[in-house]
């Protein structure tokens, strides 16, 4: 299963060759466009970790950043763009985090994508649900509380599973522990629908200490899944327990690149 997805556009069938074997080499799944048109599409329809652009497209390619930038699910996606000239690259260079230089090869390819792959894991995580089956209290004004299980939790809310009817746009309390995690967390929060027997909740307001120990939680969960070649590529030959997922806003743990 791949750790991530990436949005690449590029008409020359030899980078799109040489890109999808590096992608796939750090479990990162590419979404091949060949048009602006098409990439335009896909950018409002799909979560993806990261864009990257092939500058040789033109104009066009300014297009696809830009409607990357006003897409609800992508505005955050790490962006890259291919560059063949120094002209192109300064030009591209603040609409885009990261800039590969032709002429490219397998080892230049992965000299850029490897200080950026903490951040695209960032991102990942943004919307990442680990599974987890904990007791959930919900509290509602001047209702019964209601004693459920978590199916699932991100950043953003969880899934809960209970028998007792909720209302979607309710406003509501929710408390929960995570494990080793001795204080609980209480967040005010919303229901936000209801599927195969199960209500999401979605976190309206999470105090800040709390929220980031939910994130560096849901860090660790998301480097368990790390596939065993991606762990050797980011440890330290020294260190064989070093922890890989260097992706906690604001924090600084060893491993990946930080931001």
């Amino acid at each position: 299963m791949a750790m991530a997805s990436a949005l690449f556009v590029s008409a020359d069938p030899i980078t799109i060759q040489q890109f999808s074997l590096a992608l796939r080499k750090l479990s990162i799944s590419p979404y091949i466009c060949r048009e602006a048109a098409d990439a335009v599409i896909l950018s409002n329809r799909r979560k993806v970790d990261a864009v990257i652009v092939d500058l040789q497209l033109g104009e066009q390619c300014g297009l696809v950043l830009d409607e990357v930038r006003l897409s609800p699910l992508n505005r955050t996606a790490v962006t890259f763009a291919i560059s063949g000239s120094k002209a192109e690259s300064t030009a591209f260079r603040k609409r885009t985090g990261f800039v590969f230089e032709r002429p490219l090869s397998s080892q230049s390819i992965g000299s850029t994508l490897r200080p950026a792959y903490g951040l695209i894991l960032r991102e990942r995580r943004r919307y990442f649900r680990c599974p987890i089956s904990n007791p959930v209290t919900i509290t509602r004004r001047n209702m019964p509380e209601v004693r459920c299980l978590s199916v699932n939790i991100s950043e953003g809310g969880m899934a809960v599973s209970t028998l007792v009817p909720l209302n979607a746009g309710e406003a509501v309390h929710v408390q929960f522990t995570l494990p080793n995690h001795k204080e609980p967390f209480l967040a005010e929060s919303e229901i936000c629908g209801l599927k195969a027997g199960q209500f999401g909740v979605r976190f309206v307001s999470l105090p800040q200490k709390r929220k980031s120990d939910l994130q560096d939680w849901l860090s660790r969960k998301l480097e368990e899944t790390l596939p065993e070649s991606i762990v050797h590529q980011f440890q330290k030959p020294e260190d064989s327990t070093l922890t890989v997922l260097a992706i906690q806003d604001g924090s600084e743990r060893p491993g990946l690149p930080q931001s």
